[in-house]
């Protein structure tokens, strides 16, 4: 049997133009003489279309689809996934995900998904309804066992007691997100499952970027015996066309590494959140500091230099090297570049405030200073801090509104966990670009995207400097924070591992500072609720995947 993976990149809610982009591929993989081609899951409606799932003229709208898609497909069985309508209702949910079998011009079977996954970013039981049975089908005179992404993550039917009934082949048409690491995860995985079972298993995965989501691709073809056949290449659609039995591998794209597969999952995230959402421009605040270089580089390498504007914002604590620096980094990405002096603006609010502003009382809760001792007015003034980064942010907003851009904030995770960052200041835009990324790999990114450029897009300067917010004399980071090192360790255990105070200690993390960090994340939860989305590339992101109580009286 020769097979095709269809490895594509929908919108979510564009029944249509998802309908028409599956016609086509339909097309391509017949003319590469493919007789099963497979999609991924719930390619027709989009994935994950959240409460859509629950409106019932949307469930009908993407079952026509899938109906007329039918009675054009001739010569080649389609597997395509959908969110199939219950007859009559149901309660809440209205639906099944669903896989239906296209072929001689009808829908000639429909599988439904048996295992609802609802946790981390899933949550499949809120809208969909389970699947029961099994189901194989006959292609080319070969019987082929039909799942859908979940149902093959455990062992056990439905795969097992397809495999057991005679199918060669394990069909898994998923939705599988991107994190770190997460494909070697899925190769191992269906390996395992081959040589339980004894079968072939395809596993087509979509591509692309979904709000806070990034979709991977990757998809696979795995022998019996556990051997990889085919590999489709990561972040980009493709058409993956392989023979069963295999008399010498397919297609086997190179996986990146790390580094650059965090950043390439970025950049795909980015370009699909502006075009998707019709989204002609982008701005970035470049203060010449290590996140906002980061930012600006993604932006131009997702939509391109042309679409990007770069705004420089100096006060009076702006060093005249990070100024420099900001205006070479735009200069090397070929960007637009627009100065705003602050100073009048801050001048304007001082005499607004008059008065009003005491020096030396306590900072808003999850700031970026612990509370201050209010018997020392000479202490920096946090409110004043704050107001220069306001400031930025109204600036951004106003000509987000008056040119129509995409302003994109610069927030790392680090940051984000310990809420270093102003709201309606640093936190003002309409994507987080690097809202899962920690300040380590930060760094990394950067060195790693100079190394690819052969050139310091970013100057060794802007490495080497002490991170600061420079909204004070002297200020950085080292002040109020721990060293990133520490922290992104600490970070990691407490915010991906869920792990306690005392499990931190035990793994050599002091005390004091493990106290701390707690502290510091818990009271930010109030702050993370209203920051924009952000792409997730770690097993556990704030936003869909991380939820907890503002109001929170546990410690640690």
């Amino acid at each position: 049997m020769r097979i095709a993976l269809a490895q594509i990149n929908p919108t979510v809610g564009d029944i249509d133009a998802n309908a028409a982009k599956v016609a086509e591929w339909i097309a391509r993989a017949r003319a590469a003489g493919a007789e099963l081609v497979i999609f991924p899951e719930l390619c027709i409606p989009g994935y994950p279309a959240e409460d859509l799932y629950l409106k019932r003229h949307f469930l009908e709208a993407n079952r026509r689809a899938v109906e007329e898609l039918a009675g054009a497909v001739e010569g080649i069985t389609a597997l395509v996934g959908y969110a199939e309508p219950i007859p009559g209702g149901g309660d809440f949910r209205h639906a099944h995900n669903s896989l239906a079998v296209l072929a001689d011009g009808g829908v000639r079977a429909v599988y439904r998904k048996n295992r609802l996954p609802n946790y981390s970013v899933f949550d499949e039981q809120r809208y969909f309804v389970p699947g029961t049975e099994p189901l194989t089908v006959d292609v080319a005179g070969e019987k082929v066992g039909l799942t859908i992404c979940e149902d093959c993550w455990v062992q056990g039917p439905p795969a097992q007691s397809e495999a057991e009934a005679g199918a060669k082949l394990i069909a898994n048409p998923s939705g599988s997100p991107y994190h770190r690491g997460k494909g070697r995860e899925r190769e191992q995985m269906f390996a395992e499952r081959a040589r339980a079972y004894g079968t072939y298993f395809a596993f087509c995965n979509l591509v692309g970027g979904q709000d806070e989501l990034v979709f991977d691709g990757q998809s696979l073809l795995i022998s019996p015996e556990g051997e990889l056949i085919a590999r489709a290449a990561q972040f980009e659609e493709e058409l993956l066309v392989c023979d069963i039995p295999a008399e010498q591998p397919g297609p086997l794209a190179e996986p990146l590494d790390d580094v650059d597969e965090v950043y390439e999952a970025l950049t795909l995230g980015l370009r699909d959140y502006v075009g998707k959402n019709g989204f002609g421009h982008v701005g970035v605040a470049l203060s010449g500091g290590i996140d906002s270089a980061l930012v600006a580089e993604l932006a131009a390498d997702a939509v391109g230099p042309e679409r990007l504007s770069c705004v420089v914002m100096p006060s009076p604590h702006s060093s005249s090297e990070t100024q420099q620096d900001a205006r070479n980094i735009a200069a090397n990405l070929g960007c637009e570049l627009i100065e705003i002096e602050i100073q009048p603006l801050m001048d304007s609010y001082e005499r607004a405030l008059a008065g009003l502003l005491n020096p030396g009382e306590a900072p808003e809760i999850g700031e970026e200073q612990p509370p201050r001792d209010p018997a020392r007015p000479s202490e920096p003034d946090l409110a004043a801090e704050n107001i220069q980064a306001r400031i930025r942010g109204n600036m951004m907003m106003a000509l987000s509104n008056r040119h129509g851009w995409l302003v994109l904030t610069t927030g790392n995770k680090s940051e984000m966990s310990v809420g270093y960052a102003t709201l309606y200041g640093d936190m003002a835009g309409g994507f987080a670009v690097i809202k899962d990324v920690p300040k380590e790999l930060v760094y990394d990114l950067v060195r790693r995207r100079n190394e690819r450029a052969g050139m310091e897009l970013v100057p060794n300067s802007v490495l080497d400097r002490a991170p600061s917010a420079e909204l004070r004399p002297d200020q950085v980071d080292s002040d109020s924070l721990p060293p990133y090192e520490l922290l992104d360790r600490i970070l990691e255990a407490y915010v991906e591992r869920d792990q306690g105070r005392e499990e931190m200690i035990a793994a050599g993390m002091p005390a004091e500072t493990v106290d701390d960090v707690i502290r510091l994340v818990d009271r930010s939860e109030y702050k993370r609720r209203q920051a924009a989305p952000g792409i997730r590339i770690t097993p556990r992101a704030f936003g869909k995947d991380r939820r907890l109580p503002i109001t929170n009286r546990f410690g640690g």
